[in-house]
């Protein structure tokens, strides 16, 4: 009975109001209502009612696509909740804009928001129906529709059915207010202003919201180009989106088209001969999808990948959450440094190399850095993007997953100790492998405490580092030693250096030190994880002069509004100095001598003598297997392994039907080098042959075979003289002393031993012999 009451009182409302409103002619001008003396009591607070309702409407932005874009400007995404794009009403064509206020509000351009006429005839039928239809000009559409998408942006689906019930008490009340609302709007905004956010703002069926999006997905045209049929037929499928849908129910919108060209005729918009050819002709669909989400991009990974950096960026919002709104709905402009033909590039070569249906799951994955910069040119593995398991699928971006790296570490080691003043020809001791490891494999002997620093803490017993094949013992050059991979030499060397200045390397170059092993033996053999990219972007800092610069996908990042917006990504600093970068080059550069058939990355050697660096990585078992290489232009790293993170050695296992590898263990050289010579022959060709900058004076030894005057091993003229030993004295007559002799000194870290505190207990190249002015380390006791 109260439900009765109070229905028939917001209907007595709506009937006394229209009444006094149409007496007075105050509703057509979206004025408020005075109290009328003669027209009752229960009118008068009707009309108190009315004017006491809440006024205040606002048209708030509209939630709209953001758009995810390649360096030349194609699209890789258009990440959204409602795929809409907001255009001005200039940029809607004028037959689109009638026939859109022919269909919906023929009065629009008369009324002040409410038209008495259609609300007077849907009361009249109201009254004995019970729910509240029809009457709504588009003014009041808007309102709902406004009202409705806002609730549900909130979450509010209490709100959102209220703002769109039709049935009972509920539909009145709601159809109240969105009078109120709408004669609000009509004092506030323009007809203009109006028409073109209700343009933007409705659904179009096929999810597509707003004009612009359905003029382009259903006609591959912008909103300015729509003829007059393609306009009546849109007009149409406003009012129901599902049953007028084109796609989907041909006939059914084609029947609505004609009743908007009709109604166009009818108000004169188009002459006769305009609508009957309009009504006859076909519905000539011309469908162009979106890749809304990542999962649908052409470039799965990389988008991916922008997606989760997005969501680290401050300019975006406080939270997690607030940023991933503001992708999916703000109309963002996401300019990225990623380049399609790069890319195209990469995944033809790995796909070449190692095909993604391989029955062995073997997968392959590469990142390309442009120096200097961070920028990300491109991403690829040979694996197609999917959720679901299953030969040559994943969804897992590999070229930022962390791996193994193996040998690849080599180039923080010399990094270390170039920075500590030791030069490109001074030689590393290799000792003989005289004891065994756990494997009962031949190796030499290291003592832990030879490795201890801030960092790492144990005095106690040894461990057995092997090379992968028999290398002389005795002295070995740098370049030597770097261009065969003698694990034993470098060993020696981060002894040497300090293991604990090696990771800190590690670290100012990208490296996360959380996923370090900080083990003397996983130092030395890479143990630790790291990714393609980060590897790249490491490398890139020699090829840059000794700038490193944190990898970063975005150039750009522009609201929806134009404003450009702020990056938060770390700025390029000096590492290394240009000549420590120049000299770590020119050692690195002997991996690649196409005439060293034992340096491991010869069958990298680019096309045309082109100019580059680059180290293998092997890890033991051959689990992963990298060539991470750099010219002037271009850093790249290529990986090799089982991207489901097993174990599983590369052996015994078919690459195109052969098997490849010494004793059928497939070695960086084997595959990850020949890999990225592919890449880069074809990343590189007609871009001009640049030179790495180099030092005067800069060799790399005397015992490097020579390849010719421009080689970067070619052979030293360098004088070896003997190196006093200096074990017992104190640091200051230890510095004399090698000063005096020629040499350059460096102090390293305290090492347990013998002597009293203080007096040097270990040197490098003790009781040797070194070109003048090679550094020499030399190391106190603690005593």
């Amino acid at each position: 009975m109260r439900a009765t009451r109070r229905l028939g009182s917001v209907l007595s409302l709506l009937i006394a109001l229209l009444a006094t409103a149409m007496v007075m002619g105050l509703l057509a001008a979206g004025l408020l209502i005075p109290a009328v003396g003669g027209a009752g009591l229960a009118t008068n607070k009707s009309i108190d009612l009315f004017n006491g309702l809440p006024s205040t409407f606002a048209m708030n932005p509209l939630a709209q696509q953001s758009r995810i874009l390649a360096a030349d400007g194609s699209t890789i995404a258009t990440p959204f909740n409602e795929n809409r794009i907001v255009v001005p009403l200039n940029k809607v064509a004028p037959i689109m804009q009638k026939a859109q206020v022919a269909i919906e509000d023929e009065r629009f351009f008369q009324h002040g928001g409410i038209d008495p006429k259609g609300l007077l005839r849907a009361l009249t039928s109201n009254a004995q129906g019970g729910g509240v239809q029809g009457a709504s000009t588009l003014t009041q559409q808007y309102v709902k529709v406004s009202l409705q998408n806002e609730a549900l942006s909130s979450g509010n689906t209490t709100a959102a059915r209220n703002a769109v019930a039709r049935e009972g008490l509920q539909g009145y009340v709601r159809k109240l207010q969105e009078l109120k609302y709408a004669t609000a709007l009509e004092q506030k905004y323009s007809k203009d202003q109006i028409l073109d956010g209700y343009l933007n703002l409705v659904y179009y069926g096929d999810q597509q919201y707003g004009i612009e999006a359905a003029a382009e997905h259903y006609f591959s045209v912008p909103a300015s180009k729509l003829n007059l049929p393609q306009a009546a037929l849109l007009a149409g499928v406003v009012n129901q989106p599902t049953a007028y849908d084109p796609v989907n129910n041909p006939n059914d919108s084609k029947a609505r088209r004609n009743i908007v060209l009709q109604k166009m005729y009818q108000q004169k918009i188009i002459t006769f001969k305009q609508y009957s050819d309009a009504s006859v002709s076909p519905i000539s669909l011309k469908l162009k999808n979106v890749s809304g989400n990542c999962a649908s991009s052409k470039y799965p990974y990389f988008c991916n990948y922008v997606e989760n950096w997005l969501s680290q960026q401050p300019s975006l919002g406080k939270t997690v959450k607030a940023r991933q709104a503001a992708l999916e709905s703000g109309g963002l402009t996401i300019k990225t440094s990623f380049q399609p033909k790069m890319a195209a590039i990469l995944d033809a070569k790995l796909r070449a190399r190692v095909p993604s249906n391989n029955k062995y799951g073997i997968n392959d994955a590469a990142a390309m850095i442009k120096p200097g910069t961070g920028q990300i040119i491109a991403t690829g593995q040979n694996t197609s993007y999917s959720t679901t398991a299953g030969l040559g699928k994943s969804g897992i971006n590999l070229a930022n997953s962390g791996f193994t790296f193996g040998s690849s570490t080599k180039f923080f080691q010399i990094v270390t100790a170039l920075e500590r003043n030791a030069s490109p020809d001074m030689t590393i001791d290799v000792a003989p492998q005289t004891a065994k490891n756990a494997d009962n494999e031949l190796g030499t002997s290291f003592r832990y405490s030879a490795f201890q620093g801030p960092c790492y803490q144990n005095a106690r017993g040894s461990f057995v580092i092997g090379n992968d094949f028999v290398v002389p013992t005795g002295k070995m050059t740098y370049a030597r030693a770097t261009a065969w991979s003698v694990n034993t030499a470098f060993t020696k060397l981060t002894e040497d250096v300090g293991m604990c200045n090696v990771v800190d390397t590690m670290v100012k170059l990208g490296l996360n030190r959380k996923d370090l092993q900080i083990t003397p033996a996983s130092v030395v053999l890479g143990v630790g994880l790291t990714s393609p990219i980060g590897l790249a972007s490491a490398y890139a800092t020699a090829a840059a002069g000794g700038m490193y610069c944190p990898p970063r996908p975005v150039d750009s990042m522009i609201d929806g509004n134009g404003k450009k917006l702020a990056i938060s990504v770390g700025k390029c600093k000096r590492v290394m100095s240009q000549q420590v970068a120049a000299e770590t080059t020119q050692i690195f550069r002997a991996v690649l001598n196409p005439d060293d058939h034992k340096a491991t990355g010869y069958k990298a050697a680019l096309a045309n003598n082109r100019p580059a660096a680059g180290k293998t990585g092997t890890v033991s078992g051959a689990n992963n297997i990298w060539f991470v290489g750099y010219t002037p232009q271009l850093a790249t790293a290529v990986w090799v392994g089982h991207g489901s993170g097993s174990d599983r050695p590369l052996r015994n296992v078919p690459i195109n039907g052969q098997l490849i590898g010494s004793g059928h263990y497939i070695f960086a050289g084997d595959l990850a080098a020949p890999m990225w010579k592919d890449i880069m022959d074809a990343a590189l060709k007609g871009q001009p042959i640049k030179q790495f900058p180099t030092v005067p004076g800069m060799n790399t030894g005397t015992d490097t075979p020579s390849s010719g005057p421009s080689s970067p091993s070619s052979s030293s003229t360098s004088t070896q003289i003997s190196v006093p030993n200096v074990v017992g004295q104190d640091i200051n007559s230890a510095i004399a002393t090698l000063q005096a002799a020629g040499f350059h000194v460096q102090v390293g870290p305290n090492r347990p031993g013998p002597q009293p505190r203080g007096q040097i207990t270990a040197m490098s190249a003790s009781g040797g012999s070194a070109s003048q002015g090679t550094t020499i380390f030399i190391y106190p006791s603690s005593g």
